[in-house]
């Protein structure tokens, strides 16, 4: 018996989806807002929530995301009086399992809702297969959908596509793939597709026979046949030049490649999975990249999440590479300062995971001996560009108000203006009385925001006779 949540304001609709889902055996709630929806779903663990978009209190659309990041999220049907193609996209990638527009035959709906229930009973007995995560961290909303699609992709041996920022760690899911695959015994073969030249790459790739070319002074054997049996992963396959993803395609479908200078076709039969940071769909558009290979490599297509969308990360990933520091260099434990930990949250990552690991790395270099990592021992760069962010997200709370800054003055006649120096002073004093109320006295907080060291901090503090 699944428990099925219904958030519709039409009591119409409502009734006659309760009453559905009774004669099928199935426990039903029913909310007329979304509030209440939200509500009935924080106290009770959902199997399928039929989801309405207009609601009286807001858009159904919007709490798709919260739904989805849930420990345990539900499947989401959505039912709509309004046939809305944006709407339906959006709903699609919020990752619901279908969009149906009111009214749907009873028929239709009682199949969307059995298909999704079996879908969802498959897909808890697959998590409940032990998956060998070792260096994937991360328990995120996004990370845990990601996981779902490496049991998926582990499970199987069709091509797979990973595709997501620099930096974001996609050789690391495709090893993870690879070892937890029927595969695992056999070689994992990693080709960056980015460092190889157009001449070089099909003798990287399928190899040569001795005197093929200039220098070719015996055989050897491509990356494709190491791979025979295992997996081969091309790194940014979309650097590939299309004169080469015309002969990879063939390669892909046949299984058969021709090493450069021999007349002997040669077999192997490697699982392809492929990585990029690039939008191959626009390339396709472009003329860039080949529909057909497109088409042929992104059987399963798993997107990894920048870091910046996965902030509840951060502390996980920042105290499991330190503790893997420590671990490498025979040293004790180090602690990570709260404020240390809050400063990478404010950060936007760019570079991802891979410039995570590198700053935290400068820092614990800088560290030393010492125990405890601070903010301090951050790279200046990154320091700096969070305390500007800080400075212009809080600008409305950390500038006063124009009266606090310039008193009434005489602007006519110039009478009561301060001096430059007492102005200077004036508004030095408000800025750090403003500093420290903003920051609620928190002096590392202080510090990264004001760019002062602590001896200077505490120096101009005593001149304007202020605590903190």
């Amino acid at each position: 018996m699944a428990k099925i949540l219904i958030i519709d304001d039409d009591p119409q609709v409502s009734e006659t989806l309760q009453s559905l889902a009774v004669r099928l055996g199935h426990e039903c709630f029913a909310a007329l807002t979304l509030q209440e929806g939200l509500a009935r779903i924080r106290q009770t663990d959902m199997d399928i929530v039929f989801l309405d978009v207009r609601l009286p209190d807001g858009n159904g659309l919007d709490a798709l995301g919260w739904i989805r990041g849930l420990a345990a999220p539900p499947d989401v049907i959505v039912l709509t009086g309004q046939g809305d193609p944006d709407g339906a996209e959006l709903a699609i990638q919020g990752g619901v399992w279908d969009y149906l527009v009111k009214p749907s035959p009873i028929k239709q709906i009682k199949e969307t809702l059995n298909r999704a229930l079996a879908h969802r009973l498959e897909k808890q007995a697959d998590i409940g297969v032990d998956l060998d995560l070792t260096d994937v961290i991360g328990d995120s909303a996004a990370m845990r959908q990601c996981y779902e699609r490496i049991a998926q992709a582990s499970r199987s041996d069709s091509t797979v596509l990973v595709t997501g920022e620099i930096g974001t760690g996609k050789e690391l899911l495709a090893r993870t793939i690879h070892r937890n695959s029927q595969r695992s015994a056999l070689s994992f073969v990693a080709v960056d597709c980015a460092s190889l030249t157009e001449t070089l790459l099909e003798s990287i790739l399928f190899g040569h026979v001795r005197g093929a070319f200039t220098g070719a002074d015996k055989d050897r054997s491509g990356l494709i046949k190491l791979a025979h049996q295992g997996t081969l992963f091309l790194d940014e396959i979309g650097e590939l030049p299309l004169s080469a993803q015309k002969t990879f395609l063939r390669v892909l479908q046949e299984r058969r490649f021709r090493p450069v200078g021999s007349n002997q076709e040669l077999k192997s039969d490697f699982r392809l999975i492929s990585a990029t940071n690039r939008n191959l769909e626009s390339m396709v558009q472009e003329g860039n990249f080949r529909q057909d290979l497109y088409y042929r490599i992104n059987t399963i297509h798993i997107v990894l999440p920048p870091l910046r969308a996965r902030g509840g990360d951060i502390a996980v990933l920042a105290r499991h590479h330190i503790n893997k520091l420590c671990r490498q260099r025979n040293l004790p434990g180090k602690e990570l300062d709260p404020e240390f930990i809050e400063v990478l949250k404010s950060y936007d990552w760019p570079g991802n995971v891979r410039e995570l690991f590198n700053a935290i790395e400068q820092a614990f270099v800088l560290a030393g001996g010492e125990r405890k990592i601070y903010a301090q021992h951050l790279p200046h760069a990154l320091r700096i560009r969070v305390a500007k962010s800080m400075l212009g997200k809080g600008r409305d709370d950390l500038v006063p108000a124009r009266e606090d800054i310039l008193p009434a003055f005489n602007l006519e006649e110039g009478a009561g203006w301060p001096s430059l120096k007492e102005y200077k002073t004036r508004m030095e004093k408000t800025y750090l009385l403003t500093l420290i109320r903003a920051c609620r006295n928190d002096v590392q907080k202080m510090l990264a925001i004001s760019g002062l060291s602590r001896s200077h901090f505490y120096a101009v503090l005593k001149k304007h006779d202020l605590d903190a």
